[in-house]
């Protein structure tokens, strides 16, 4: 892919990030990483650190996985459309010199959870205005906030499961309030899970009420707004979604956990758990699937890409939405990319689409006007 100019697409990829899901940015970065094609993008490696700093320079990504950026250049990127670029930040006795250091084509956030995937970055990029992969700040920060994005669900007749939103300031008032409630809105098990986090840290299945109690202290640690929700004998079965404003939905897949849910060690730590692709579901809840994910996408306002994530309970063949994912994993064992590649596309040309789409986005923001003039 090249420019108008005849030469590369310049990409800045932004990796790592103050959130529990660190670890798992890096390992989708170093996926995104190895298909970006060399002969068609100039890439820059933009590392964030656990603390918040940005960093550049060689092998960005191998030192934030050992810990080691000290030999690493502090960059930073300006919200001002007038000074677009990374810059060099030099530390001197009377403060920080800045000098440009590039300027991009395009930006691929491949950032999970909190300040990447939230919509925080986003309104960054947005500021500076320039292009992006992904969901923009609605469609990102409505996707992160499970409690948000399930009421979106709701006005918009999409099935979720019974879930109550509580604050983590309540939990020392309002406990024993708070549990009551639980217990009459479902029975066990229940699940417990930070409103704004994903790769599933922090969530607690609770078979009663000591593991609720642990539940809502682990989840607290990680968001001050904490999700309670029923509990189902449940398949989970995973669509990708791929667009703007037509989008389109993967065939479905199906995780077999190796715990008693898809925990984060069940993700990325054992490297046990099956995916079966596509899903071993009737037609019709194919279908059904399919048309949900796509009303979700649309509802939140997303672009570029998701992974939505359903629950067909066992019991009674009801399918309920979970969640959307705006900024899922890329790794070699991710579903998003690997439900692509099994309905023909495969992972160099995703990252390819991503990059096209965003342009794409960017164009069509460019027509809208900011200033009115009688």
């Amino acid at each position: 892919m090249t420019t108008d100019l005849g030469r590369k697409l310049r990409v800045g990829v932004i990796f790592g990030g103050r959130s529990g899901e660190h670890e798992i940015s890096l390992m989708s970065a170093r996926s995104v990483l190895d298909v970006l094609d060399p002969q068609r993008y100039e890439v820059t490696q933009i590392g964030i650190t656990p603390g918040g700093a940005w960093v550049t320079g060689e092998l960005v990504l191998d030192a934030l996985q050992k810990g080691q950026v000290e030999s690493l250049e502090l960059v930073t990127l300006l919200p001002d459309p007038t000074l677009r670029g990374l810059h060099a930040l030099q530390k001197t006795s009377q403060g920080y010199l800045m000098e440009l250091l590039t300027e991009f084509d395009v930006f691929f956030p491949v950032l999970h959870g909190t300040y990447g995937e939230d919509g925080t970055l986003q309104g960054l990029l947005e500021m500076a205005e320039v292009a992006y992969v992904g969901a923009g700040v609605v469609g990102s920060a409505v996707g992160m906030d499970k409690g948000v994005f399930n009421s979106v669900m709701q006005a918009n007749n999409i099935p979720i499961l019974e879930t109550m939103v509580i604050l983590r300031s309540e939990l020392s008032d309002h406990l024993d309030l708070i549990l009551n409630e639980a217990e009459n809105m479902s029975a066990y098990p229940m699940f417990t899970k930070p409103a704004n986090l994903g790769s599933s840290v922090g969530i607690t299945r609770c078979q009663n009420r000591s593991d609720l109690l642990e539940g809502l202290v682990e989840a607290a640690r990680f968001d001050r707004r904490i999700l309670i929700q029923r509990g189902i004998n449940a398949r989970e079965i995973e669509l990708s979604v791929l667009g703007n404003d037509l989008p389109e939905a993967s065939i479905p897949g199906e995780v077999i956990p190796s715990r008693e849910f898809y925990s984060y060690e069940a993700k990325y730590i054992d490297g046990t758990s099956e995916l079966l692709i596509p899903a071993p579901i009737p037609e019709q809840t194919i279908k059904q699937a399919q048309g949900l994910a796509l009303r979700a996408y649309k509802a939140i306002d997303c672009q570029g890409m998701a992974r939505v994530d359903f629950l067909l309970d066992r019991d009674s063949g009801d399918l309920y939405l979970n969640e959307l994912n705006t900024i899922p994993g890329f790794t070699s064992i991710s579903m998003y990319p690997k439900l692509w590649e099994a309905s023909g596309l495969p992972y160099s040309r995703l990252v390819d689409r991503l990059i096209e789409l965003a342009l794409e986005r960017r164009a069509d923001n460019q027509k809208t006007e900011h200033r009115f003039a009688r």
